[in-house]
């Protein structure tokens, strides 16, 4: 396989073609099975396409969701990926579908990987798994020179992991290689030249310093100016 690169005349183009490929790629998945699911990345950038894929007329009580990493802050925090999930997301007819919150409530993600884990092995391979990418060209919680980043992104990884990094702010969670790796679709979105440039720099990179270069190789990456 190889990467396939979308370019868009514009960011609202972008959001509602993204949306309807999500869309059409979990109904294709709850035609043959019996559920979908659905991982996505935090942060501002895919606020478009979830508003878009809210609205979806698809069976989503079937399609369980959750996020590929988490900010171990409560709920209502303004750092709060499931906050931002819950605004533009779980919503309108996405209100439906069933949600696993990465963040239980305990005092450190250590606490929690073991129960996560039993809850997300029921949900895997994931159907469609979208991906964002920072300038630093880290994905999902995996940082270059995070603590255990070795550990995330070998293929044996666990499923999931606590990380600790300096670009991270607070302790996290996040799912490691091996789970995203495994996804039956796999998605990249970014927005602007300086995430473009850092694309390219990844492509010629070892995913240990560019931790999304390990997911391009089977991925559809999305791009406007």
């Amino acid at each position: 396989m190889s990467m396939e690169f979308k370019e868009y005349p514009d960011r609202e183009m972008l959001a509602l073609s993204l949306a309807d490929k999500l869309a059409s790629q979990l109904a294709q998945q709850l035609r043959s099975g019996a559920e979908a699911s659905l991982c996505v990345p935090g942060g501002t950038t895919p606020m478009p396409v979830f508003e878009t894929l809210s609205g979806t007329d698809i069976d989503w009580d079937r399609v369980t969701v959750f996020l590929g990493d988490e900010r171990w802050v409560d709920g209502d925090h303004k750092r709060s990926n499931s906050r931002l999930l819950r605004r533009h997301l779980l919503k309108d007819r996405a209100a439906g579908a069933n949600y696993i919150d990465l963040y239980t409530g305990q005092p450190e993600p250590e606490d929690a990987v073991d129960e996560l884990g039993k809850n997300l092995a029921a949900h895997l391979p994931i159907t469609v798994a979208l991906l964002g990418m920072g300038n630093d060209m880290h994905t999902a919680s995996l940082f270059p020179g995070a603590e255990g980043l070795a550990t995330a992104m070998s293929k044996d990884s666990p499923m999931l992991m606590p990380i600790r990094s300096e670009g991270a702010g607070e302790p996290r969670i996040t799912l490691t290689r091996s789970v995203l790796n495994n996804a039956i679709h796999t998605h990249v979105l970014i927005m602007g030249p300086e995430k473009r440039q850092a694309l390219e720099k990844a492509l010629k990179l070892d995913p240990i310093e560019a931790p999304i270069r390990a997911f391009l190789d089977n991925a559809t990456v999305h791009w406007a100016e």
